[in-house]
Protein backbone atom coordinates (compact mmCIF):
# COMPACT_ATOMS: atom_id res chain seq x y z
CA UNK A 1 0.00 0.00 0.00
CA UNK A 2 1.28 3.21 -0.61
CA UNK A 3 1.76 5.91 1.83
CA UNK A 4 0.38 9.24 2.19
CA UNK A 5 3.29 11.47 0.68
CA UNK A 6 1.97 14.43 3.38
CA UNK A 7 3.14 12.39 6.48
CA UNK A 8 6.71 12.80 7.49
CA UNK A 9 8.46 9.88 9.59
CA UNK A 10 10.35 11.87 12.86
CA UNK A 11 13.72 12.24 12.56
CA UNK A 12 16.21 10.10 15.42
CA UNK A 13 18.43 11.73 17.47
CA UNK A 14 21.35 10.09 15.56
CA UNK A 15 19.89 11.84 12.33
CA UNK A 16 19.94 15.12 14.27
CA UNK A 17 23.50 14.69 15.49
CA UNK A 18 24.49 13.71 11.74
CA UNK A 19 22.48 16.98 10.49
CA UNK A 20 24.24 19.27 13.18
CA UNK A 21 27.62 17.79 12.01
CA UNK A 22 26.95 18.52 8.47
CA UNK A 23 26.11 22.13 9.71
CA UNK A 24 28.32 24.73 9.65
CA UNK A 25 27.92 25.87 13.51
CA UNK A 26 25.64 24.22 16.21
CA UNK A 27 22.02 25.33 16.21
CA UNK A 28 21.59 24.19 20.27
CA UNK A 29 23.87 24.03 23.42
CA UNK A 30 23.40 19.98 22.95
CA UNK A 31 25.05 19.81 19.98
CA UNK A 32 27.72 22.12 20.95
CA UNK A 33 28.38 19.71 24.22
CA UNK A 34 28.46 17.07 21.78
CA UNK A 35 31.56 18.65 19.88
CA UNK A 36 33.38 18.14 23.17
CA UNK A 37 35.00 15.24 24.78
CA UNK A 38 33.95 13.03 27.60
CA UNK A 39 35.70 13.97 30.09
CA UNK A 40 35.14 17.87 29.15
CA UNK A 41 34.78 20.00 33.08
CA UNK A 42 31.71 21.91 33.34
CA UNK A 43 33.56 25.03 33.43
CA UNK A 44 35.12 24.13 29.95
CA UNK A 45 31.82 23.20 28.64
CA UNK A 46 30.47 26.49 29.79
CA UNK A 47 32.96 27.91 27.84
CA UNK A 48 32.48 26.54 24.64
CA UNK A 49 28.83 27.17 25.00
CA UNK A 50 29.51 30.93 25.76
CA UNK A 51 31.91 31.22 22.52
CA UNK A 52 29.59 29.56 20.52
CA UNK A 53 25.76 31.58 21.36
CA UNK A 54 26.54 35.42 22.25
CA UNK A 55 23.33 36.46 24.64
CA UNK A 56 21.40 39.17 22.38
CA UNK A 57 19.47 42.22 23.98
CA UNK A 58 16.00 41.09 25.20
CA UNK A 59 12.90 43.88 23.72
CA UNK A 60 10.45 43.40 25.99
CA UNK A 61 7.10 44.00 24.84
CA UNK A 62 5.39 48.23 25.49
CA UNK A 63 2.05 46.83 24.56
CA UNK A 64 -0.67 46.96 27.45
CA UNK A 65 -1.68 44.11 28.82
CA UNK A 66 -5.01 42.71 27.51
CA UNK A 67 -5.73 39.82 29.09
CA UNK A 68 -8.75 40.53 30.97
CA UNK A 69 -12.32 39.15 31.00
CA UNK A 70 -14.02 38.96 27.76
CA UNK A 71 -16.70 42.15 27.89
CA UNK A 72 -14.61 43.76 30.42
CA UNK A 73 -11.95 46.76 29.96
CA UNK A 74 -8.46 46.42 30.54
CA UNK A 75 -7.67 46.61 34.42
CA UNK A 76 -5.58 49.83 35.50
CA UNK A 77 -3.02 50.25 37.53
CA UNK A 78 -3.02 50.79 41.19
CA UNK A 79 -0.35 53.60 41.04
CA UNK A 80 -2.86 55.26 38.58
CA UNK A 81 -3.90 58.95 41.38
CA UNK A 82 -7.46 58.82 39.64
CA UNK A 83 -8.48 55.51 40.52
CA UNK A 84 -11.66 55.49 42.19
CA UNK A 85 -11.23 54.39 46.15
CA UNK A 86 -13.15 51.40 45.91
CA UNK A 87 -10.14 50.05 43.00
CA UNK A 88 -7.73 50.38 46.18
CA UNK A 89 -9.98 49.04 49.20
CA UNK A 90 -10.89 45.48 50.00
CA UNK A 91 -13.02 42.93 51.99
CA UNK A 92 -9.69 42.85 54.30
CA UNK A 93 -8.55 46.45 53.96
CA UNK A 94 -9.68 47.69 57.54
CA UNK A 95 -8.16 44.18 59.53
CA UNK A 96 -5.58 44.59 61.44
CA UNK A 97 -4.96 40.87 60.78
CA UNK A 98 -4.00 41.38 57.01
CA UNK A 99 -0.51 42.87 56.61
CA UNK A 100 2.22 42.58 54.67
CA UNK A 101 4.85 40.15 55.54
CA UNK A 102 8.72 40.98 54.10
CA UNK A 103 9.75 37.52 52.57
CA UNK A 104 13.37 38.43 53.43
CA UNK A 105 16.28 39.75 51.03
CA UNK A 106 17.39 37.93 47.69
CA UNK A 107 20.90 35.77 47.70
CA UNK A 108 22.87 34.92 50.62
CA UNK A 109 24.30 37.54 52.80
CA UNK A 110 27.84 37.82 52.42
CA UNK A 111 30.64 37.70 55.33
CA UNK A 112 30.43 41.32 57.04
CA UNK A 113 34.25 43.50 56.98
CA UNK A 114 35.49 43.38 60.13
CA UNK A 115 36.05 47.09 61.66
CA UNK A 116 39.07 48.35 61.07
CA UNK A 117 40.17 51.62 62.40
CA UNK A 118 42.29 52.83 59.46
CA UNK A 119 39.00 52.61 57.42
CA UNK A 120 37.24 54.90 60.54
CA UNK A 121 37.00 58.10 59.12
CA UNK A 122 36.13 59.98 62.87
CA UNK A 123 39.68 58.37 64.18
CA UNK A 124 41.37 59.27 61.28
CA UNK A 125 39.87 62.87 61.27
CA UNK A 126 40.42 62.63 65.24
CA UNK A 127 44.50 62.05 64.92
CA UNK A 128 44.64 64.17 61.98
CA UNK A 129 43.40 67.40 64.20
CA UNK A 130 46.01 66.10 66.94
CA UNK A 131 48.79 66.36 65.07
CA UNK A 132 47.59 69.70 63.69
CA UNK A 133 47.15 71.00 67.56
CA UNK A 134 50.31 69.03 68.70
CA UNK A 135 51.99 71.15 66.06
CA UNK A 136 50.69 74.68 67.25
CA UNK A 137 50.72 73.68 70.84
CA UNK A 138 54.79 72.77 70.25
CA UNK A 139 55.19 76.59 68.89
CA UNK A 140 53.48 77.76 71.68
CA UNK A 141 55.60 75.79 74.49
CA UNK A 142 58.64 75.50 72.60
CA UNK A 143 60.76 78.09 75.37
CA UNK A 144 59.37 76.15 78.39
CA UNK A 145 60.71 72.65 76.26
CA UNK A 146 63.81 73.85 75.60
CA UNK A 147 63.95 75.12 79.66
CA UNK A 148 63.02 71.55 80.84
CA UNK A 149 65.45 69.51 78.65
CA UNK A 150 68.66 72.10 79.64
CA UNK A 151 67.22 71.65 83.20
CA UNK A 152 66.87 68.39 83.71
CA UNK A 153 69.80 66.72 84.49
CA UNK A 154 71.31 70.01 85.68
CA UNK A 155 69.27 71.10 88.23
CA UNK A 156 69.10 75.48 88.40
CA UNK A 157 70.31 77.51 91.04
CA UNK A 158 68.48 79.11 93.42
CA UNK A 159 66.99 82.40 92.62
CA UNK A 160 66.83 81.63 88.78
CA UNK A 161 63.75 80.03 89.16
CA UNK A 162 61.43 80.78 85.68
CA UNK A 163 57.69 81.30 85.43
CA UNK A 164 55.50 79.38 82.86
CA UNK A 165 52.93 81.46 81.16
CA UNK A 166 49.42 80.07 80.97
CA UNK A 167 49.78 79.23 77.04
CA UNK A 168 52.56 77.00 78.22
CA UNK A 169 50.53 75.00 80.69
CA UNK A 170 47.57 74.83 78.57
CA UNK A 171 50.22 73.15 76.02
CA UNK A 172 51.33 70.54 78.27
CA UNK A 173 47.90 69.60 79.78
CA UNK A 174 47.58 69.27 75.64
CA UNK A 175 50.11 66.81 75.20
CA UNK A 176 49.00 64.91 78.55
CA UNK A 177 45.74 64.55 76.77
CA UNK A 178 47.05 63.68 74.01
CA UNK A 179 48.96 60.36 75.42
CA UNK A 180 45.74 59.33 77.17
CA UNK A 181 44.36 59.83 73.73
CA UNK A 182 46.97 57.47 72.45
CA UNK A 183 47.07 55.02 75.12
CA UNK A 184 43.39 54.54 74.64
CA UNK A 185 43.72 53.89 71.14
CA UNK A 186 46.41 51.83 71.77
CA UNK A 187 44.34 49.40 74.36
CA UNK A 188 41.54 49.63 72.07
CA UNK A 189 43.89 48.03 69.57
CA UNK A 190 45.04 45.41 71.84
CA UNK A 191 41.66 44.75 72.94
CA UNK A 192 40.55 43.79 69.41
CA UNK A 193 43.47 41.84 68.80
CA UNK A 194 44.29 39.78 72.02
CA UNK A 195 40.58 39.79 74.11
CA UNK A 196 37.67 40.55 72.66
CA UNK A 197 35.74 42.59 68.85
CA UNK A 198 32.50 42.22 70.11
CA UNK A 199 30.88 44.54 73.19
CA UNK A 200 27.80 45.00 74.16
CA UNK A 201 28.12 48.82 73.25
CA UNK A 202 26.38 50.49 70.34
CA UNK A 203 29.69 51.34 68.32
CA UNK A 204 33.51 51.32 69.24
CA UNK A 205 33.35 54.94 69.98
CA UNK A 206 32.23 54.64 73.40
CA UNK A 207 34.52 51.88 74.09
CA UNK A 208 37.73 54.33 73.03
CA UNK A 209 35.93 56.98 75.41
CA UNK A 210 35.62 54.75 78.09
CA UNK A 211 39.68 53.83 78.06
CA UNK A 212 39.99 57.67 76.96
CA UNK A 213 38.45 58.61 80.72
CA UNK A 214 39.87 56.12 82.46
CA UNK A 215 43.49 56.69 81.78
CA UNK A 216 42.07 61.29 82.37
CA UNK A 217 41.37 59.62 85.53
CA UNK A 218 44.28 57.81 86.12
CA UNK A 219 46.66 60.52 85.68
CA UNK A 220 43.87 62.45 87.58
CA UNK A 221 44.22 60.27 90.81
CA UNK A 222 48.23 60.25 90.69
CA UNK A 223 47.84 63.91 90.77
CA UNK A 224 45.72 64.47 93.67
CA UNK A 225 48.34 61.76 95.59
CA UNK A 226 51.41 63.11 94.67
CA UNK A 227 50.41 66.36 96.10
CA UNK A 228 48.45 65.14 98.88
CA UNK A 229 51.99 63.18 100.21
CA UNK A 230 54.27 65.53 98.90
CA UNK A 231 52.44 68.76 101.04
CA UNK A 232 53.06 66.47 104.25
CA UNK A 233 56.43 65.54 103.86
CA UNK A 234 58.01 68.51 101.45
CA UNK A 235 57.70 72.09 100.60
CA UNK A 236 55.21 73.40 98.07
CA UNK A 237 58.12 74.76 96.31
CA UNK A 238 59.54 71.33 95.43
CA UNK A 239 55.87 70.10 95.03
CA UNK A 240 55.27 72.92 92.62
CA UNK A 241 58.89 71.55 90.71
CA UNK A 242 57.60 67.69 90.54
CA UNK A 243 54.31 68.37 89.51
CA UNK A 244 55.96 70.47 86.83
CA UNK A 245 58.59 67.35 85.56
CA UNK A 246 55.91 65.10 85.85
CA UNK A 247 53.47 67.13 83.61
CA UNK A 248 56.28 67.15 81.09
CA UNK A 249 57.46 63.26 81.46
CA UNK A 250 53.80 62.00 80.95
CA UNK A 251 53.23 64.67 77.97
CA UNK A 252 56.44 63.40 76.35
CA UNK A 253 54.43 60.22 76.37
CA UNK A 254 52.01 60.83 73.76
CA UNK A 255 55.40 62.32 71.74
CA UNK A 256 56.84 59.12 71.65
CA UNK A 257 53.69 57.27 71.09
CA UNK A 258 52.37 59.39 68.44
CA UNK A 259 54.26 57.36 65.75
CA UNK A 260 53.79 53.90 67.23
CA UNK A 261 49.88 54.60 66.66
CA UNK A 262 50.35 55.83 63.21
CA UNK A 263 52.49 52.66 62.26
CA UNK A 264 49.93 50.42 63.80
CA UNK A 265 46.81 52.05 62.28
CA UNK A 266 48.19 52.09 59.00
CA UNK A 267 51.23 50.37 58.00
CA UNK A 268 50.45 46.99 58.96
CA UNK A 269 53.33 47.00 61.59
CA UNK A 270 53.19 44.23 64.11
CA UNK A 271 50.92 44.57 67.48
CA UNK A 272 53.59 42.98 69.19
CA UNK A 273 56.46 45.09 67.92
CA UNK A 274 54.33 47.84 69.28
CA UNK A 275 54.10 46.94 72.59
CA UNK A 276 57.56 46.37 73.30
CA UNK A 277 57.86 49.36 71.63
CA UNK A 278 55.76 51.10 74.26
CA UNK A 279 57.54 48.47 77.44
CA UNK A 280 60.28 50.69 76.45
CA UNK A 281 58.85 54.20 76.11
CA UNK A 282 57.29 53.77 79.40
CA UNK A 283 60.40 52.09 81.17
CA UNK A 284 62.55 54.93 79.97
CA UNK A 285 60.25 57.45 81.15
CA UNK A 286 59.85 55.74 84.62
CA UNK A 287 63.79 55.79 84.81
CA UNK A 288 63.69 59.43 84.06
CA UNK A 289 60.99 59.79 86.96
CA UNK A 290 62.71 57.76 89.46
CA UNK A 291 65.60 60.24 88.59
CA UNK A 292 63.77 63.32 89.03
CA UNK A 293 62.31 62.02 91.77
CA UNK A 294 65.48 61.58 93.74
CA UNK A 295 66.95 64.43 92.85
CA UNK A 296 64.36 66.88 93.38
CA UNK A 297 63.09 65.43 97.11
CA UNK A 298 66.50 63.11 98.19
CA UNK A 299 69.10 65.04 97.21
CA UNK A 300 70.60 66.60 100.19
CA UNK A 301 69.50 62.76 102.02
CA UNK A 302 70.63 60.26 100.08
CA UNK A 303 68.14 57.36 101.57
CA UNK A 304 67.32 54.68 98.96
CA UNK A 305 65.13 52.63 100.84
CA UNK A 306 62.57 55.53 101.51
CA UNK A 307 62.69 56.63 97.35
CA UNK A 308 61.95 53.28 96.71
CA UNK A 309 59.19 52.97 98.39
CA UNK A 310 58.45 56.66 97.96
CA UNK A 311 58.25 55.56 94.01
CA UNK A 312 56.80 52.16 94.22
CA UNK A 313 53.62 53.61 96.31
CA UNK A 314 52.73 56.76 93.99
CA UNK A 315 54.08 55.15 90.79
CA UNK A 316 53.96 51.17 90.69
CA UNK A 317 51.23 50.53 92.55
CA UNK A 318 48.88 52.83 90.47
CA UNK A 319 50.15 51.39 87.23
CA UNK A 320 49.23 47.93 88.32
CA UNK A 321 45.64 49.47 89.31
CA UNK A 322 45.26 50.93 86.35
CA UNK A 323 46.10 47.79 84.24
CA UNK A 324 43.53 45.87 86.34
CA UNK A 325 41.00 48.00 86.11
CA UNK A 326 41.49 48.14 82.52
CA UNK A 327 40.92 44.22 82.33
CA UNK A 328 37.31 44.48 84.63
CA UNK A 329 36.48 47.15 81.95
CA UNK A 330 36.87 45.34 78.97
CA UNK A 331 35.70 42.23 80.53
CA UNK A 332 32.22 43.65 81.76
CA UNK A 333 31.55 44.86 78.32
CA UNK A 334 32.57 42.11 75.98
CA UNK A 335 30.55 39.50 74.78
CA UNK A 336 30.86 35.75 75.85
CA UNK A 337 29.62 33.55 73.40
Amino acid sequence: MRQDSIIVSPTTTAEQDTVAHQSSRPQTPYQVLRLLSKDATPAQQDSAIQAWFQPGEIHYSEQPDTLHLPGHDAGRSLKDISLPQYYRENFFSKDTLYQEVNGGRFGVSGDPIPYAIRNDDTITGLLLVSFVVALMAFAASRNYIYRQLKTFFYPQKAGMDTTETSGEYRAQFYFLLLTCLLLSLLYFLYTQEYIADTFILSDEYLLVAIFFATFCGYYGVKALLYTGVNLVFFDSKKNEQWLRTTLFLNGAIGVFLFPAVMLLTYFDVSPKTIIYYLIIVLVFVKILTFYKCSAIFFRQNVLYLQIILYFCTLEIIPLLALWSGLEVIVNALKINF
